[in-house]
Parts: structure tokens; C-alpha cells; sequence
């Protein structure tokens, strides 16, 4: 739709009138383009009553436009003004103003005149009005001698002035000789005519400088009449032979000082006559004399005075009515009364006017062939003559134009050409005045044109009216349309409003009407447009205004003023005091929100406004601050807070609310912040939730709310002593339902059968409903298919099961909830899988790489995941012991469970017996089981070092002889080649002698030492040793018998318990190096158990490493650093535990270290303990299993491989 501009008036409200004073204009009275032929067009000229200062030079003004540039002439007194003849006149080139030099030379006077400029190019003349040009004067005082005034107490008195006549009229005030204004009064005041007036005099009235001054205003001048003396005598004053030589006639106006009726200084008499002009300022004086003072009233007859230009002055004895009308006409009555009487004086008033406008003419812009009119209409009392001239000359004289014809006041142009192109005047006079108006006729023929800015950029705040313009010429008169939007979208013309100007009006502005509208001029003979772009603001509030407030003197008071504002409009806030500025006073700080005022005074107190500007709008408001007296101070109290009080809900809309409250005594302490609270009465009554805090400075909170909850709200203050009592709950405010804001949350799909699939997900609680009704739309779909979604809406649960699946395809899911008012945003979608299976293929070719004597790698190819039919989880490998090498007996051993997490094809077996046969098979791991086995793997592991030997005794000790007598290794790991005994003696100085070594058999486990010496203590080493090296080692201490012949009488000593003891019994307990042994022991053991304790908690390896170095090994082959099957070996302290205290006081050999303990791998060193693990590099991840399987036993059993288990404990 569009919307056209057409000559027509246009109904608008009576609330928009002062809006279309302003464009309520023709738009043939548009200016026309400078850059088009038109006539002269008077611009700028001097007043028509042009009163000049005579000390400067005098500039007459007169500019125009048109085109072509207008050429300028004068007229003087009526006759041509030839400038060029005077030197002392020049012209302002390209300007029609005339300067006169008259401060070189010559008089103002010689100029004084009347003036009329005109203005011609070739399509007219235009002529300014006739200025009269008059110096302005300042004439003296004219001399004369004034005697002294005498006169006795309350009589009246009047002072005149009479000053001289000036150009302008002088400005009139009393002072005395220090220049100082005379006070006045009701008894003593100063009239229109400059005389000063007493209505009674008194004895203070009595000065010799009574002086009246008359300032000339446009020269800057003051002149003062001669000093008038006044003398007031009582007269009580006067004794009684003074008074018989006085005659009344030398009192000046002399009357009893008795009291007494009023009568009237001015005006004389009962009535008068007053005649103004329209517009002007009537002034109406009457001043009375009496005593006591009389007092001034005024009325009108058969009226009332108008309100709002009435105006007393002078002590009410001047009434003034500005703008002063016809209707001002009439009697006014002034009243003058005292106690003793009262008399009354009517002033007829009749107002007349000069000439004034009804309706100017405007400039005319027509086409070829139009029609138009030039209308002047103007009114006067008495009423004006309306006169035309036609480019500065009386129409009747003008040149004859066929078109033109005169009706009164009223030009008709018909069927016009370009010659009818000129400049008419019109003039209105009358007896008090004239009005002289240009208005062209140009005819023209021009396509339409926008002078209106391209992309206009227009910022309106909202509920406001929007003015868009689009100022175009054209001619013919074009027609205006407006659009909105590229598409343009309609606009009704019930809401939009089209002035003549081209002004698009949009009387109350909304969000809505943001947007680009674009405006369409068409003529004839052709056609413009031009966007403009509207943007609707946010109006400024203030949303928390300062409050009234009281403070004793000495305190402390802040106002708040919380502005809320377009977020795109920067605000200003100002402060005022008794609507002026703040006092420039350190005690007032203002900061974002707050004036802060400290150090109160008595004279702080007053009204305070807060002031918000921004570039488009601004709005205040107001507090009042009453500063009283300080009351004694008791001795403070401190404790928490009193409760709040005073709750209220404002501002409440959909999702917010404003809360406000009173806060409770502070208790001496300043309360730093506010907790809000609230309760849902519809889901969790009587449970409180945690809403908000605000600053302690803060009295309001614009909260925001959720739909569909039954608020309550309650406030609890808190300082630094602790937090008050919660405030009694606020009214309920019941918000309104809406869509679910969420959908649920921890969406998942997983299959509990493998044909089906569950769905579940968290559901939303009653708060986060915002609505009745809730229920869930559950949606599925096969990932990799192209099926439509499926679903259901459910209710009151959080699993849905679907049934039918496909064994473990993917799915995606979704969850939406919904109420009755509508559904929540769309949901996240989810990937879940259906039910799974167990794996149906094994993994294949699965090979064994034995690594060392207790370590193998396993390697396998993976299962298709298509066969896996579930989540993979990793590789199982079952393994265990079938059979020892070296007794070739079978014997059913548990197995053992190792699990690869992941898609690994590969994992190490760590903790296998030497010189061991193994067999193994891998199975593939999902989230249902296990999948089969793969064919069983056999592989044998090689020797190892064994173990220490089983025990070791030492019997029948001789003088130079001991027997040895041992059990072979519980685990040889392989066939035992030898033993190997060391021994050395051990002096009395606990000092170590030489070490002795010896090779003993393999099938030997008796042995006797012989060619020893007597009564020696001997310290023994004995391990044994496969084709893989030594093992560990076992030692004794043992003492040779003491020479009998030596010793006789001594009884032999009791060798028994395979302990070899000296023949002399000795109390070892009590010798001093036994004791410090043994105290040197215990405080090894303490610091062993500390160090083994800490390194336990910080996940301390087994020293494997260093076990397998300090025995050299063969079978343990170093590994490559980036192989990543074991994890990071980490070295302990090992000599702290090797030189460990020996048994008996023994000391440790200097060249080994040699202690019982086991030499098998710890799991420790391959995961966090049984269920120790590899990392994805390969490093161990497996887990031990607790599963038993039993085989029958035949022949001597074999030693067992060490429990993982117990390997941990034994280490820990």
C-alpha cells in the first residue's frame, strides 16, 4: 500500500497542535533551490524603527537571494539614494547593507531618514520595508534650583523627576550619593513617570541626597537631576512660640500628621482613560496617600483578570497583562483602602492594534499553464487597507499581465507563463502601523528533486512521535508517497501521518517502526526518491528515585538514583541542589548511583534532584533532605541486623519482578549486604531457595523470575557480626505459564537386551517446568539409515524402552519437553547404540615371543567389528601353568587373567615361573561378555636363577671342623649345575678375615669344613646356581669349639637346635657391644619401615631392575627404551637394605651383598597391584583373576609360581 500526498488538511489530535504550528505550511511556500532561476527574495534588513548609536557608524541592512544574483538600489525620504556621490556611504559587495562612515567624519544626524532597499534581477524586484533611521539622545538635565523640603511627620510627599526626553525613553531609578538605591516600600515607591511617591512620610525619611538618575541604554550613558533635601520634623519638636511665628503656608503640602483616609496621588480624580496597542504591555498605576498606609487592590468590571498574564508590580500598585488583546478591553477598578476609609479609581481601557497577519502571502511556484492565488489577509483596530505592488511599484501602474487578476486581497493567476514570473507586494496599514510582505510568483518547469539528506539516520524514543522528513521541490507540485521497507510493506494510513511538507509522522513510535522508509516525489515530468532510516529507543527511567530523608546534624545521608536506559545511549546524571548546582563542598561525593552527603549542615537541607540526560531524552526526580537537631548518643549496642520490614512487588511482568523493602536497624553495625530468598508455594512449599544478594547501599532488586511459580519472596540484612533474621515473606505473585526453557539432561541410549534399546534421561523438576502439563517427546532413529525419526510423548517417567532393535546399531536420540502452553527449544541430539551380544569370532593368530625367564609378549589380530556386536572393551588372555621342565609332572594350577584395554594386538605376560611350560588363548572383550577362546598357544619359559637354598644348619663343630647341612632351593627355575659356599672369620674386634669360596656339588647336601681354627666365629654364604647364573643366597654364623686342654675343667659345651655354640658359656646379653648391636638394629628397622612406608604411599616400584643387575642374569635381556610393554622401572635405595644388620652381630662381606629373599618379577612393577595394567603403549594393563581351575595331580609336586598376591604383600 502507499500512501499519497495530497492537498488536504489532516485530522490530528488537539494534543499535536503546537506540532503542527510547525509544519502545518503549503508547499508552494518551500524554498526553491538556489541553484533555479527565481526572483529576489529578501533575507535579512534592519528593524523598521532603526534607532542608531551617533558615536558609530551606521549600517543599514538589506540582503537577499535569487537567481541570478539580485543588483541593489535605495531609496531616501522617497527619492533615489545615489550612494556613489557620497564618499562617507559604501555598499557590502554582493549585498544590498550600507555602511556610513560617519567616525571619520560627519554628523548621525545629517542621515536621519527614511530608508527603503530593493532587490532586482530579471524575474522581479523586491523591496524591504521603509526604515526610519533616527540618532539615539541623551540630552542633560536642565538647570534649576531646587529649595529644601520641610515638613512634619505623616504627611505625604512627592519627589519629581521629570527627566529629560531621549531616543529612546530613559530607564529611571533613585539613589543617593554613594549610589546606592533608596529602599522602597508600600508607604514609599517610585512611579511609572519616575516620580517617587510617599503616601506618609517619617523621621528617617529626613536626607539631603535624594537624586534621580535616568540611564540611556543605547548609548550607555546615566544622568542625574540635582539633589533634593528633605527634612521631616515631630511636632513635638517644636515648642510653642516657635510654632506661633510659623505660618502653614512654608510647609510644603502641609496637613495634620493626624491619621487618615486614603486618597490618590495618580491618577487625579475617579476615573481615567488608557489606550495600548495589541501585543504591547498594559500598565496600569494607581498610587494612594494616607495614613496608615493604604493598601492596593485591583478588579475588573464585568470580567476577570486573565490568569496567566497578569502580573503585580510596585507593591501591587502597578497591575501589567502582557500580550495584551481586544479582549483586554474594558473598566479596571484600583482600590486603595486603610482602616479609616477607602476610595476607588476606574481606568477605561481600550485596546487598538496595528496591522497583523491573518494570512501572508507566500511564494508561488507554478508551471506552465497552472493556476494559483497570492492571498493577504491581515486585521487592525481600526481595520488595515490592503494595497498590492507588483516589483516595487502600485499595481495600477504596473505593467499589464493577461493572467493576473485582483479580487481585494486576493491575486488570481490563470493559465500563467514564464513572463508572468514577478514579485508582489502587499501591504496592510493602518493609523498605528504598517505590514509590507514579498511573495513571487516563479514559473517553472522542473522535475521533482529530494533536498532532504540521503540515509538520514532518525532516533526516536519509543512512545514518542517520529517525524521523518522529505523536503522536495518540483513543478508541477509533486506528489509525495512513502514506503517502508525494500519490499514496501504497507502502511496504514490509520497510523501514519502525511504532511504537506513531505513529513512522514508517526505519532507514537514502537519497536516496530524501526526500520528504512523510503520517500517518492512524482511530477510530470519525472519522478525522485530517498530513504531515511528510523531507530526507536528505549525511554530513560529512573527506576530507584532518592527518597525523603531525615539526618541529624553531623551525619551522614545518601540518595540513590538507579537509572535504567537504552543500553545504546550513554546517560548523564547531574545532581541539582534547590534546582541549582551542588555547593562546591568536599562532603558531597557522587558516584554511579548514589550522592553521598557528609557532615551534614542545617543549611545542606533542602531539595534534591537527580537529573537524567541522554542525547535524546532526559527525566528527574526528586527528594527532600531535613537536617535536624543531633539527640544524645547512648552507648552503642552491637549486634546483628533487625529483620527488613515493609516487602513490596512492583514493576511485575513476566519474568521479572522489583522488589523493595525496608531495612531494619543496623544495630550499630553498617549492613554490608541484602539476601533475598524466595519459595515456590506451588512445587516446594515451605522451601526456601537462594535468589540473589545486593549491596548493603541498595533498598530494591529487579529480580528475574521464572514461569509458572508461585513466588514469595523474604530479605535477610547482614553485617559484620553476622546475618539477621529472615523478614516476613512477601505477597505471592503467581507468574504466568510458558514454554520449557531446558529439555532434560545425561540423555542416553544404551541396550539392556540385544534387541532392544533404552532410552533415559534426567527429567525436569517442577521449577524448571514453567508450566502444567509436562511431558517428554522421545525421538529415535537409525544413525546410518534414512528413516524418519520416530517418537513418542511420555509423561511422568525418565526411561523409555524400544523394542525390536537391530543388535548394536547406533541410534540417535533425542528429548524434548513440552507443557500445555507449548515445547521447549529443539533438543541436542544424542548418539546411543541398541542392545549388545556376545562377540562371535575369536581372535586369530595369536603368537607367543618369550621375552626372559618370567617375561613373554602375546600378539593376535583383531576381531572385525562387525562381529564384536557391542562396545569394545579390549582383549582377554587367559594363561597358565601345564607342566614342569625340570620334574616333567603335570599339575593343575589356577589361571591366570590378563586384560588389554582397547584395540591393542598386543600385551605382555609378566610374572611366569622359569624353565615353565604355558599355555594361553585371547578372547575379545565387549560390554555384554566375552567372546570364544582362540586355539590354545603353548610356550615354555627358560631356566631362571633359583632361589635361595631352602635352609642351611650347622652341626657337629669340632676345634677345627664344622658340618654344614642344607636343602636345596624350593624353586631351582631350572637344573641345578652346583653350590657355592663362602665363608670368613669374624675376630673379636667384630673385624671381617678372608673370604674363603668353595664349589659344592649339585647332589650334595651335607658338607664338613675342616682345617678351621678353635674357638672362632665363622660367618657362611651358600646359594646355588643353574646354567642361568646364581641365585639368591642363605647365611649362618657358627663358632668352633674351644681347645679342651686348654680349658680343662670347663664342661663341654651343648651343640643343639643346628646351632654351633662355644664350649664356654658366655651371657652375651649382657656384653656391651651385643647391646649397642642390638640398639643399632633397632633403629635401622624403625628407619626401613619409615622409608618403605613413604614410598608405598608414593607409589614406589619393586627394584626388579637392580635385582636383576646385582645377580647378572643372563636370561634378563635390557629392553628397547620405546617398546612401551613395561612401564618405567624406578630404582630404589638397595643398599640401604643389602647391608641390612647380619644375625648374631655378623657383618656383611665387603665385596657382596647377600640376603634370603625371592628373585621372581613383582606385579608391582606392571600395573596398580592384581589388577595392575599396561598403558596404551603397550606397558602392562592386565588384570589377575581370582578364577581357580583344578587338574588332577600326579608325582611330586613342583614349586609353585609365586602368587602376584603375595609378591605385592612380601614387597609391601
Amino acid at each position: 500500500m502507499q500512501l499519497e500526498i495530497m492537498p488536504r488538511k489532516k485530522r490530528l489530535p488537539a494534543g499535536r497542535a503546537p506540532l503542527l504550528l510547525l509544519l502545518c505550511q503549503l508547499v508552494r511556500a518551500l524554498d526553491v533551490p538556489l541553484d533555479l532561476v527565481q526572483p529576489p527574495t529578501i533575507t535579512q534588513q534592519s528593524p523598521k524603527d532603526y534607532i542608531i548609536d551617533p558615536r558609530e557608524n551606521i549600517v543599514i541592512q538589506c540582503e537577499a537571494k535569487g537567481k541570478p544574483p539580485p543588483s541593489f538600489s535605495w531609496t531616501r525620504n522617497g527619492t533615489h539614494f545615489d550612494i556613489e556621490k557620497d564618499p562617507l556611504v559604501t555598499m557590502k559587495p554582493g549585498s544590498g547593507t550600507l555602511t556610513i562612515n560617519i567616525m571619520s567624519e560627519g554628523k548621525a544626524e545629517t542621515y536621519e531618514g527614511v530608508y527603503q532597499c530593493t532587490a532586482r534581477n530579471e524575474r522581479g524586484a523586491a523591496i524591504s520595508n521603509n526604515i526610519v533611521v533616527r540618532p539615539s539622545r541623551s540630552p542633560l538635565w536642565t538647570k534649576e534650583k531646587l529649595e529644601p523640603i520641610t515638613l512634619r511627620n505623616g504627611q505625604s510627599l512627592i519627589l519629581p523627576c521629570r527627566p529629560p526626553l531621549g531616543l529612546p525613553p530613559p530607564i529611571i531609578f533613585w539613589m543617593d550619593n554613594s549610589f546606592q538605591r533608596l529602599p522602597q516600600s508600600e508607604r514609599v515607591s517610585q512611579g511609572l513617570n519616575g516620580d517617587l511617591y510617599f503616601s506618609n512620610v517619617l523621621p528617617e525619611d529626613t536626607r539631603e541626597d535624594y537624586i534621580c538618575y535616568a540611564r540611556f541604554n543605547h548609548t550607555q550613558t546615566i544622568q542625574q537631576k540635582q539633589p533634593i533635601s528633605v527634612k521631616v520634623i515631630s511636632v513635638d519638636e517644636l515648642n510653642d512660640t516657635i510654632a506661633a511665628n510659623l505660618n502653614d503656608s512654608e510647609f510644603y503640602s502641609a496637613k495634620s500628621n493626624r491619621e487618615r483616609p486614603p486618597t490618590f496621588l495618580t491618577p487625579e480624580g475617579n476615573a481615567s482613560h488608557k489606550e495600548e496597542l495589541r501585543g504591547n504591555v498594559l500598565s496600569l498605576e494607581c498610587i494612594a496617600e494616607g495614613l496608615p498606609t493604604p493598601i492596593i487592590y485591583w478588579i475588573k468590571e464585568d470580567g476577570t483578570l486573565p490568569i496567566n498574564r497578569t502580573f503585580y508590580k510596585n507593591f501591587k500598585k502597578t497591575l501589567q497583562i502582557i500580550q495584551v488583546s481586544e479582549a483586554d478591553s474594558g473598566n479596571y477598578q484600583c482600590i486603595a483602602k486603610n482602616p479609616l476609609g477607602a476610595i476607588y479609581h476606574t481606568i477605561s481601557v481600550t485596546v487598538k492594534a496595528a496591522p497583523y497577519w491573518i494570512m501572508a502571502p507566500q511564494n508561488l511556484v507554478l508551471s506552465p499553464g497552472e493556476d494559483g492565488r497570492l492571498i493577504c489577509r491581515a486585521n487592525g483596530n481600526p481595520k488595515p487597507r490592503i494595497s498590492w505592488l507588483s516589483n516595487g511599484v502600485p499595481i495600477e501602474i504596473a505593467p499589464d499581465d493577461p493572467s493576473r487578476n485582483i479580487d481585494g486581497d486576493t491575486i488570481i493567476f490563470s493559465n500563467v507563463q514564464e513572463r508572468s514570473s514577478a514579485v508582489y507586494q502587499c501591504n496592510a496599514s493602518n493609523e498605528y502601523g504598517y505590514l509590507l510582505a514579498n511573495a513571487f510568483v516563479n514559473v517553472l518547469a522542473e522535475p521533482p528533486r529530494i533536498l532532504t539528506s540521503a540515509n538520514t539516520l532518525y532516533q526516536v524514543i519509543t512512545d514518542r512521535p517520529a517525524l521523518l522528513d522529505c523536503a522536495f521541490f518540483g513543478s508541477p507540485l509533486p506528489t509525495v508517497e512513502w514506503f517502508k521497507g525494500a519490499k514496501g510493506s504497507a502502511l496504514r494510513e490509520d497510523i501514519y501521518v502525511l504532511h504537506e511538507n513531505g513529513t512522514l509522522e508517526i505519532p507514537v513510535a514502537q519497536k516496530d517502526s524501526t526500520g528504512t522508509y523510503t520517500c517518492v516525489a512524482r511530477n510530470k515530468l519525472g519522478m525522485a526518491k530517498n530513504e531515511v532510516h528510523l531507530e526507536i529507543k528505549d525511554a530513560t527511567r529512573i527506576i530507584k528515585q532518592p527518597e525523603y530523608a531525615v539526618v541529624q546534624r553531623g551525619g551522614t545521608v545518601s540518595f540513590e538514583c538507579k537509572v535504567k536506559h537504552d543500553h545504546t545511549l550513554i546517560p548523564t546524571i547531574t545532581w541539582l541542589k534547590d534546582s541549582g548546582e551542588l555547593p562546591n563542598d568536599g562532603r558531597f561525593t557522587v558516584d554511579k548511583d548514589h550522592l553521598v552527603v557528609a557532615d551534614v549542615w542545617d543549611n545542606d537541607g533542602g531539595t534534591y534532584t537527580c537529573v537524567a540526560n541522554t542525547t535524546l531524552d532526559n527525566v528527574s526526580a526528586s527528594a527532600v533532605l531535613s537536617v535536624v537537631a543531633p539527640t544524645p548518643t547512648p552507648a552503642p549496642t552491637y549486634d546483628v541486623p533487625n529483620p527488613p520490614f515493609d516487602l513490596e512487588l512492583t514493576d511485575q511482568l513476566d519474568k521479572s519482578v522489583q522488589l523493595s523493602w525496608t531495612p531494619g536497624n543496623d544495630n550499630n553495625s553498617p549492613i554490608t549486604k541484602f539476601i533475598i530468598e524466595y519459595e515456590d508455594a506451588m512445587h516446594e512449599a515451605g522451601l526456601w531457595h537462594h535468589q540473589t544478594e545486593v549491596s548493603g547501599m541498595q533498598t530494591t532488586a529487579q529480580l528475574k523470575l521464572s514461569p509458572y511459580v508461585n513466588y514469595s519472596f523474604r530479605v535477610m540484612a547482614v553485617n559484620s557480626l553476622g546475618r539477621s533474621l529472615p523478614s516476613e515473606a512477601s505477597e505471592q505473585y503467581l507468574t504466568k505459564a510458558a514454554e520449557p526453557d531446558t529439555n532434560p539432561t545425561a540423555v542416553e541410549g544404551l541396550g539392556s537386551e540385544p534387541d532392544n534399546l533404552v532410552i533415559t534421561w534426567k527429567p525436569l523438576n517442577g521449577f524448571e517446568s514453567n508450566g502444567p502439563g509436562l511431558q517428554y517427546k522421545v525421538s529415535w532413529r537409525q544413525k546410518d539409515g534414512d528413516d524418519e525419526w520416530t517418537s513418542v510423548v511420555v509423561a511422568n517417567v525418565s526411561k523409555y524402552i524400544v523394542s525390536g532393535t537391530p543388535t548394536f546399531v547406533p541410534y540417535l536420540i533425542k528429548v524434548q519437553a513440552l507443557n500445555d502452553v507449548g515445547f521447549a527449544p529443539e533438543p541436542a541430539v544424542v548418539m546411543g547404540h541398541s542392545g549388545e551380544d556376545l562377540p562371535m569370532v575369536a581372535p586369530g593368530n595369536v603368537r607367543v615371543n618369550v621375552v626372559n625367564s618370567t617375561l613373554a609378549e602375546v600378539h593376535w589380530d583383531p576381531v572385525p567389528l562387525k562381529s564384536i556386536r557391542g562396545h569394545l572393551q579390549g582383549y582377554r588372555i587367559y594363561y597358565w601353568k601345564a607342566q614342569s621342565s625340570s620334574k616333567r609332572n603335570r599339575r593343575h594350577l589356577e589361571k591366570k587373567i590378563l586384560t588389554f584395554q582397547g584395540s591393542k594386538t598386543h600385551g605382555m605376560l609378566p610374572g611366569l615361573e622359569p624353565f615353565s611350560h604355558y599355555t594361553l588363548n585371547v578372547r575379545v572383550v565387549n560390554g555384554k561378555g566375552e567372546g570364544p577362546a582362540s586355539p590354545d598357544r603353548v610356550f615354555t619359559t627358560p631356566e631362571g636363577v633359583p632361589s635361595a637354598p631352602s635352609s642351611l644348619k650347622i652341626v657337629n663343630p669340632t676345634l677345627d671342623s664344622l658340618t654344614l647341612e642344607w636343602d636345596p632351593p624350593s624353586r631351582p627355575n631350572g637344573i641345578l649345575t652346583e653350590y657355592t659356599l663362602k665363608y670368613q672369620p669374624i675376630n673379636s674386634t667384630h673385624e671381617l678375615g678372608p673370604l674363603v669360596d668353595l664349589k659344592i656339588p649339585a647332589n650334595k647336601t651335607r658338607w664338613t669344613l675342616k682345617n678351621l681354627n678353635f674357638s672362632t666365629r665363622y660367618k657362611f654364604y651358600f646359594y646355588a646356581q643353574t646354567a642361568a647364573g646364581s641365585g639368591s643366597q642363605i647365611t649362618e654364623e657358627a663358632v668352633t669349639n674351644v681347645d679342651e686342654g686348654k680349658m680343662a675343667g670347663i664342661p663341654p659345651p651343648d651343640v643343639g637346635a643346628g646351632k654351633a655354640m662355644a664350649s664356654r658359656q658366655v651371657d652375651i646379653a649382657t656384653q656391651g657391644w651385643f647391646i649397642g648391636l642390638m640398639c643399632a638394629v633397632a633403629l635401622l628397622i624403625l628407619i626401613l619401615l619409615i622409608v618403605c612406608f613413604i614410598r608405598r604411599n608414593k607409589g614406589g616400584k619393586y627394584p626388579v631392575k637392580e635385582k636383576e643387575d646385582a645377580h647378572a642374569d643372563p636370561e634378563i635381556q635390557p629392553m628397547k627404551e620405546d617398546d612401551g610393554t613395561f612401564g618405567e622401572y624406578r630404582s630404589l635405595e638397595s643398599d640401604a637394605e643389602d647391608h641390612k644388620p647380619l644375625k648374631k652381630g655378623s657383618r656383611t662381606p665387603s665385596d657382596r651383598t647377600v640376603k634370603k629373599e625371592d628373585s621372581d618379577d613383582s606385579l608391582v612393577d606392571y600395573g596398580e597391584g592384581v589388577n595392575g595394567q599396561f598403558n596404551e603403549d603397550g606397558s602392562f594393563i592386565g588384570q589377575y583373576s581370582g578364577k581357580k581351575e583344578k587338574e588332577p595331580a600326579e608325582g611330586n609336586e613342583s614349586s609353585e609360581a609365586p602368587s602376584p598376591v603375595n609378591a605385592m604383600n612380601s614387597f609391601v
